[in-house]
């Protein structure tokens, strides 16, 4: 039957955003954007598999990959289809994962910090070895003792900077996962066993938006070989950012997803070979 995906809904907006969160989070990780967008948009807040109220997929590695890709594509069905598409880290994987399975199914495609894979093989052997490590500390140390390790790493110097509450919330998102959840998303929806999508951005047609900070060099150096790729094409970097803009920088944040969201737009053939982009003054 594969994974049926949780989700909590909000906002009353005229657009529908079906929003992926990244790993240690859950559909509550946009809640504070309520405010901010809640009166344009419908926001679709979903639980990946292995994260709060969804358990993980029947399947395991690239197989346990694809369960999920089409539980978002299925997911957007039941919501009516062209929905627009929102994922941050390991959303932003899926989310594109989901995009090219099924694009009739949305309408545009935001991708936060996002990669399209590991496009050799020795890298993606590489990257399992690692995650199998990272699953081993889950495993025998427990959650709190990875969230420490996690929120260490240089590419959240940026939410380090959050205040006190905020930085709070965060941490006490992160240890309600729990420990067979983190370690099973790692080896389900880690980026060692996502197929490579690169030589598929080249046939995506869907709009896409691609988000990054701008103080998180890997991501940004990613969305622009990406942008060099996808045919329709809008990027920004957050000046000052690091890897979760929707966290470190919501206002401007919001106006970019919004701008997006609500500039019209039409497909034309002549423009089908065409690559569009948008470059933020201060990338």
């Amino acid at each position: 039957m594969g994974v049926t995906l949780a989700y909590d809904t909000w906002g009353e907006g005229p657009h529908t955003l079906l929003a992926l969160h990244g790993f240690t989070g859950s559909g509550a990780s946009f809640g504070h954007l309520h405010p901010l967008l809640g009166r344009s948009v419908r926001v679709v807040a979903v639980d990946l598999p292995g994260h709060g109220r969804t358990p993980l997929p029947e399947k395991t590695g690239r197989d346990g990959f694809l369960e999920t890709v089409d539980a978002v594509v299925q997911l957007a069905r039941e919501l009516g289809g062209q929905v627009d598409l929102l994922g941050y880290s390991q959303g932003a994987r899926l989310a594109l994962g989901a995009a090219v399975r099924a694009p009739e199914c949305f309408g545009r495609l935001i991708m936060e910090s996002g990669s399209p894979g590991l496009h050799r093989r020795q890298e993606r052997s590489e990257r399992r070895e690692a995650d199998a490590k990272l699953v081993d500390f889950i495993r025998t140390k427990g959650v709190d003792a990875f969230v420490d390790r996690w929120e260490a790493l240089p590419l959240f110097d940026g939410l380090r900077r959050l205040p006190d509450p905020e930085q709070s919330a965060l941490r006490e998102r992160r240890k309600a996962c729990t420990r067979e959840g983190l370690a099973g998303a790692l080896e389900t929806l880690g980026l060692g066993v996502q197929p490579d999508y690169w030589p598929a951005l080249h046939r995506q047609r869907l709009p896409t938006l691609l988000l990054t900070g701008d103080q998180d060099v890997k991501f940004t150096t990613l969305a622009r070989r990406m942008a060099a790729e996808l045919p329709v094409v809008w990027r920004h970097a957050f000046a000052g950012v690091t890897h979760a803009p929707h966290l470190e920088a919501p206002e401007a944040y919001v106006r970019e997803v919004l701008s997006f969201l609500q500039t019209p737009w039409y497909e034309a053939p002549q423009f089908e070979s065409a690559i569009l982009a948008r470059e933020a003054t201060h990338s």
